[in-house]
């Protein structure tokens, strides 16, 4: 699609432009993207409370543990497709929005659905590979689990882009994200675990806040540990709940919009690299440490 070219996120990025324009866009942007989080974190808290883990502290008998947690398989399932179902509508809205403002909520929410299936399906490889990774990580101790975990998530990162970009091919996803992940491996690599210290980071101060009108309950707890229970029950209090939705709707636009910035990176290199009208890297593609800090871009060289 030629009109993606002229996405404001569309370009060739360093370290410290992919920052700056994931905050400029957050920022012109954030009303309709904390609304759309706001209502997805609303609607996973409240699945969850079909969930009830404060029974499972008196059961000592592992076959009736069990039992209890095959069901909850169910709500599991339906918070997980939930999820999914929100993560490609704001997606879709980072992706097509900036193109045509007539890209709303209902319309993001209509035309998204057509990427949701064939998103599920690869969700379902990928869990099953990652699964895999994380185990042949485990072998490894903790980097090696570390890295498999890094690993997963930046492949992760490009798979809603390429599908929505490129076509709802199951088959061109798997395959383009294979290739636009490892094509700059070590800078993909980087960038992502940067993103999800950040992320961790935002994520423990706000909970820090969140947590705050609660504290006399968390002392209660851990002055008498019989009390425990009661640090579940909170998560049901309408206060926690909206408090953590606020929370979901704050952190979760980040998730699509650095995705966009590792795709659409990877997407502008490709195309300088292959365009008879632009000169190839002279690394012929391959990534240098130097390449996960700044360096001026192709038209501040030209100034």
């Amino acid at each position: 699609m030629d009109q993606i070219t002229s996405h404001p996120l569309y370009k060739i990025h360093t370290i410290d432009s992919a920052v700056n324009s994931l905050w400029d866009f957050y920022k012109q942007k954030f009303v309709p993207l904390f609304l759309i989080s706001f209502v997805m974190g609303m609607v996973l808290q409240y699945l969850s409370t079909f969930i009830n883990i404060s029974e499972l502290q008196s059961v000592t008998d592992i076959d009736e543990i069990m039992l209890k947690l095959s069901n909850y398989v169910w709500p599991m399932l339906l918070i997980s497709v939930v999820s999914l179902l929100f993560t490609t509508i704001l997606h879709y809205y980072v992706i097509y929005n900036p193109l045509d403002r007539e890209n709303n909520f209902l319309h993001c929410l209509l035309n998204s659905l057509r990427y949701f299936f064939p998103y599920l399906i690869i969700m379902i490889f990928l869990a099953i590979a990652g699964s895999f990774a994380l185990f042949l990580g485990l072998l490894l101790l903790f980097v090696g689990a570390l890295f498999a975990g890094i690993y997963i998530m930046t492949l992760y990162l490009f798979i809603l882009p390429i599908l929505m970009v490129e076509g709802p091919s199951i088959a061109n996803t798997i395959s383009r994200t294979i290739v636009l992940a490892h094509r700059n491996f070590w800078s993909n690599m980087g960038w992502t675990a940067v993103f999800v210290i950040i992320l961790l980071v935002i994520s423990v101060v706000l909970s820090g806040f969140i947590l705050l009108p609660f504290t006399g309950s968390f002392f209660k707890a851990f002055a008498d540990p019989g009390e425990a229970a009661s640090l579940v029950d909170i998560t049901t209090k309408p206060l926690y709940i909206i408090l953590s939705a606020v929370l979901n709707a704050i952190t979760m636009p980040l998730l699509p919009i650095f995705a966009c910035i590792l795709y659409f990176n990877g997407r502008a290199r490709e195309e300088q690299q292959y365009s008879p009208e632009l000169p190839k890297d002279e690394d012929d593609g391959k990534v240098r440490v130097e390449d996960l800090y700044a360096k001026p871009l192709p038209e501040d060289e030209k100034e």
